[in-house]
């Protein structure tokens, strides 16, 4: 029976079929599907740019105006996916390792900014944070303003950006061996000590990518953003509405410009991450 099985994997040439088959014209459908999606529609920023000089296209993307927006974004989006690693670290930890009443509906209201337009985040989040509104009244005496701040724009890059944290940390807490961590305690080793060496070392190939997930959303992020930001030049504009705004001048050499320096920059900034993931992933196979 054995020996039947075996030949019934094997073609007549005696070479070893794939167990799943059409993988030439599934592999076919795979690349035409990720070009029409994601090669062209990138392909074509550069071509749209070429129209541009290499002396308009440098005096464009290092405009005074255009280079504070790439520091709004790209600092906004950088510290709120910092804090989403450290906060969706602790949501994932109390979603799978605690059970307390209502968990299943606060599992589910990470979700929530997955559903919710993001133009409906950023109206709710300037009405609470504005100087007259719920949480703003309070801050106003403190000296503290939210809204039409960098600090605002960063609270609604955290709110879109949280579940990408969460959902990519999760599985790997629930498969997480917990007769390592009881070796380790059993060693001697203190909860921060097992924490520190044994758990967060296995979770940080997952927070990472929650970390790049959560940048990217943030770098491109438009609609939740625009309310809150106030979207004053050099102070609270954001890149994304720079672009639209060369847009609606009928700029599209001007706005793929600025639109190519952040594809470049984002990319370098993930594939950064990517290898960061690969030495942190290498590092716990030598050591396991």
């Amino acid at each position: 029976m054995l020996g039947s099985s075996r030949s019934k994997g094997r073609s007549r040439g005696g070479k070893a079929r794939n167990v799943l088959p059409g993988f030439g014209l599934s592999m076919g459908f795979a690349i035409v599907y990720l070009s029409l999606i994601v090669l062209i529609p990138l392909a074509s920023v550069f071509i749209k740019t070429t129209g541009l000089s290499f002396a308009e296209f440098w005096s464009t993307v290092t405009n005074s105006r255009v280079l504070a927006s790439y520091r709004i974004s790209f600092f906004t989006a950088f510290s709120a996916a910092a804090v989403n690693m450290v906060f969706g670290l602790l949501i994932a930890w109390v979603l799978v390792r605690y059970r307390f009443p209502g968990k299943k509906f606060i599992d589910s209201l990470v979700d929530l900014p997955f559903a919710l337009p993001t133009a409906v985040a950023g109206i709710a989040l300037t009405a609470i944070y504005a100087p007259n509104g719920w949480v703003g009244k309070l801050l106003q005496p403190l000296g503290l303003k939210v809204a039409y701040t960098p600090l605002g724009i960063t609270i609604a890059l955290i709110f879109i950006g949280i579940p990408f944290v969460v959902r990519t940390v999760q599985p790997v807490l629930q498969d997480l061996n917990k007769e390592i961590e009881e070796a380790a305690v059993m060693l001697g080793a203190y909860r921060m000590r097992t924490f520190w060496k044994v758990i967060l070392p296995e979770l940080m190939p997952a927070l990472l990518t929650g970390f790049a997930l959560a940048f990217a959303r943030g770098i491109g992020e438009y609609g939740s953003v625009v309310f809150i930001s106030g979207n004053m030049p050099m102070k609270t504009e954001i890149a994304p509405l720079l672009i639209m705004t060369k847009l609606e001048q009928f700029d599209y050499a001007g706005a793929t410009a600025i639109a190519l320096v952040m594809l470049v920059v984002s990319f370098l900034l993930l594939l950064f991450i990517n290898f960061m993931q690969w030495r942190i992933n290498r590092r716990v196979v030598e050591g396991g």
